[in-house]
């Protein structure tokens, strides 16, 4: 087999692929075997039939077909390997000549990844946001303590913004109820706005065991279309929160008094505050990137995302979800072209142990056991793009080191906060 690259622009090449006939014979030896097995002919076990029947039945042109068809794939990736071709997106395939036993001529023409020349990092300079913790910050999270050790109390009132009530809910459409749509001992905050659109205009006001009846939108309805949910409130009850003092410390933490759980929760929200520091650095740099180094993106790698998103959601005829959605993706093929190119220049390789370290916080963030959501990407066939995801997060952590991070009062930010903490300690939160 010979092969020969022709550059069609910086983003597309045509693969000129001459295939001697003998490289073919193989995956024509499998076209007649399954042809064979297709074919019934009396004396003649099936698969058993000769190839000179064959050809008499089917031609010889449908066998050679069929081998081009079965073989191509694979000319085409060597030829690829060999001349270093990355490519992306959907090839062309165009067969120029065919003699048989002779020679096959094919062309293939493919979007490539563009070459990007990746700038000095040492001289990019970024800004990020002070560590800033205040009072006002430490209490809430003093409160939010508070309220986990809260106890609730039924008391008679009516219902109203804060309060905890108990209620059943029975949806119906079209007057008939929706299946599964009866719910009953619910617990629930008026005013938190965490379950239905108008359950709490419906429950302001009410008294124990009053009903009332909205129209609003139902799980897996269309825009605009609504059902009617009728409330009905059972209990109300107020929460009733534990002192301010040290006795509510040893209580809720490992500390003596209030104030050395203020003091933990100011360190705490330090260092959070460090880390949402260093995450934003990231994330400039990434940005900085893309709006200051050139990455061409192939227009019908781009055209082809796109038709497929907008097939999956519905939306063929929206122009202007269309703009939106080649602008995302636009930028998320520079964004992924960008970051393999740092993976490369800077040989960056995936550890194991930083890969199952992704894969514990990821399925965390799922509500997925590690070993479920391993098993997910393994079935779907997403390993390969777990490890480029894993390579690419590595690669711009890599070359963030080389930049130049001061906050906004122009202190030097440290980025080894940024570094994630083991794995083991994140599985044990």
């Amino acid at each position: 087999m010979k092969s020969v690259v022709e550059s069609l622009s910086p983003t597309r090449v045509r693969i000129i692929i001459d295939v001697d006939f003998k490289d073919l014979e193989p995956h024509v030896t499998v076209a007649y075997d399954t042809l064979a097995h297709q074919v019934s002919i009396p004396g003649f076990r099936k698969g058993k039939v000769p190839r000179q029947l064959i050809d008499q039945r089917f031609g010889r042109g449908t066998v050679l077909n069929e081998a081009i068809n079965n073989g191509l794939p694979d000319f085409y990736s060597k030829a690829a390997r060999e001349h270093d071709v990355l490519a992306v997106g959907r090839p062309s395939i165009d067969i120029k000549e065919l003699k048989d036993n002779e020679v096959v001529k094919f062309e293939v023409e493919v979007d490539i990844r563009p070459e990007v020349t990746l700038p000095d990092f040492s001289s990019i300079e970024l800004s990020v946001d002070d560590v800033v913790v205040n009072d006002k910050d430490v209490d809430e999270q003093i409160e939010v303590l508070r309220t986990r050790f809260g106890t609730l109390t039924t008391v008679e009132k009516d219902a109203t913004s804060g309060d905890f009530v108990t209620i059943d809910l029975v949806a119906k459409l079209d007057g008939k109820e929706v299946e599964g749509g009866t719910a009953n001992g619910i617990s629930y905050e008026v005013g938190s706005n965490r379950m239905i659109d108008g359950l709490d205009a419906a429950l302001e006001g009410m008294k124990v065991e009053d009903s009332k009846t909205f129209n609003t939108q139902l799980v897996g309805m269309k825009e605009g279309d609504t059902g009617e949910v009728t409330v009905t409130l059972k209990a109300v009850k107020k929460r009733e929160l534990p002192e301010l003092n040290d006795e509510f410390a040893k209580l809720a933490s490992e500390f003596e008094t209030l104030d050395e759980l203020k003091k933990d929760a100011r360190e705490r929200l330090e260092r959070l505050k460090a880390m949402e520091q260093g995450t934003q650095a990231r994330d400039k740099l990434l940005t900085h990137l893309l709006d200051t180094v050139e990455v061409l993106v192939p227009e019908q790698l781009v055209k082809d995302e796109v038709q497929d998103r907008l097939e999956r959601e519905n939306r063929l005829e929206d122009e202007t979800h269309r703009t939106e959605v080649t602008d995302e993706i636009t930028r998320s093929i520079r964004a992924d072209f960008l970051l393999d190119s740092i993976v490369k220049s800077e040989e960056v390789q995936v550890t194991e142990a930083e890969l199952t370290e992704y894969l514990i916080r990821t399925a965390a963030r799922y509500g997925m056991s590690p070993d479920q959501f391993a098993k997910q990407i393994s079935e779907g066939g997403q390993i390969a793009a777990l490890m480029a995801e894993v390579a690419r997060t590595k690669g711009l952590a890599v070359v963030l080191e080389r930049v130049k991070i001061k906050d906004a009062s122009g202190r030097q930010v440290d980025l080894s906060k940024l570094a994630p903490k083991p794995a083991a300690e994140v599985a044990s939160e």
